[in-house]
């Protein structure tokens, strides 16, 4: 049974005659005809009594008319909200993002998103890449925006990704630091102060991807947050190695100082869906607005 036969025998009942809903339906009348008797052939029975003007329903159809007129109304709906998504008047976009790209990056493409299809519910989750790919194949989010170092990249084969921009890596020291007032150190300058990380030296990324070898930095402090971090840096407790999408969170109590371009490794930022999945108008449009947030700066 089609929805179009059901639209057809509504229209007849509705008007008590084949040639009046033919006219609305702007169909010929024995093309009407047709429909209504393919309908009763398929339910085997007598739908409508034809009468010298017009038909009548008959009891088969009395019981029929409102259930079509449910399915009927049950189909509009449908199409009605695949529209709104396709026209982004509705639907969802939930988005991952590690922790510095949450600085300015993410919130300003979201932001930019929102003002234009405010229909559509936002909903952000902070995390490190390894959780934020984790979330992607469970189906928990629908985008993320990931990092990743030149020599360990990205499973290309179950995720699809967007590069976004390549991040080099600041070092952030207090206003009264002996190398507060130069524009760019080496690492080994730094080798007498205690660096404040977000774990140990050996399980944070960040010291990871920029120690030399042979470098070990004095780690004194271990603080996971930006906040506690950036705090004890200003307040001359070390030093921290900061990204450069982070520099808009830095406080104006300490100095960003570049790294020198040997030192300096750059990570790679990416928009990450899954590879394979169906990606929405929603997703599409913000892969958009993230990539031209990055070049914008």
């Amino acid at each position: 049974m089609q929805s179009h036969a059901l639209d057809v025998f509504r229209t007849v009942a509705r008007h008590g005659s084949i040639t009046a809903a033919a006219r609305e339906l702007r169909y010929t009348q024995s093309a009407v005809s047709r429909q209504i008797a393919a309908l009763e052939a398929d339910l085997g029975v007598v739908l409508f009594d034809r009468l010298p003007r017009g038909v009548a329903l008959t009891e088969p159809g009395r019981c029929l008319l409102p259930h079509a007129e449910a399915v009927l109304e049950r189909l509009d709906t449908v199409h009605r909200e695949l529209d709104a998504l396709r026209g982004l008047g509705a639907g969802r976009l939930r988005v991952g993002a590690f922790p510095t790209a949450m600085a300015a990056l993410v919130p300003r493409a979201l932001a930019a998103f929102r003002d234009a299809h405010p229909q559509v519910a936002l909903s952000l989750v902070e995390g490190r890449t390894p959780a934020l790919l984790e979330r992607l194949l469970a189906g928990d989010a629908d985008l993320a925006v990931v990092t990743a170092p030149p020599d360990q990249p990205l499973d290309g084969g179950r995720f699809d990704l967007r590069h976004l921009l390549d991040e080099r890596l600041l070092v952030a020291v207090p206003r009264g630091h002996r190398l507060a007032r130069r524009r760019t150190v080496r690492l080994a300058e730094l080798a007498d102060d205690s660096f404040v990380t977000g774990s140990t030296g050996a399980d944070d990324p960040l010291m990871r991807a920029a120690m030399p070898p042979g470098f070990r930095p004095r780690i004194d402090i271990v603080a996971a947050d930006w906040t506690g971090k950036l705090g004890c840096v200003a307040a001359g407790l070390g030093v921290a190695l900061v990204p450069a999408l982070a520099v808009r969170a830095t406080p104006a109590d300490l100095v960003l100082l570049r790294l020198h371009p040997d030192d300096a490794p750059v990570r790679q930022v990416y928009a990450a869906t899954v590879a394979g999945r169906h990606r929405s108008p929603a997703v599409d449009r913000l892969l958009d607005g993230l990539t031209a947030q990055a070049r914008a700066g």
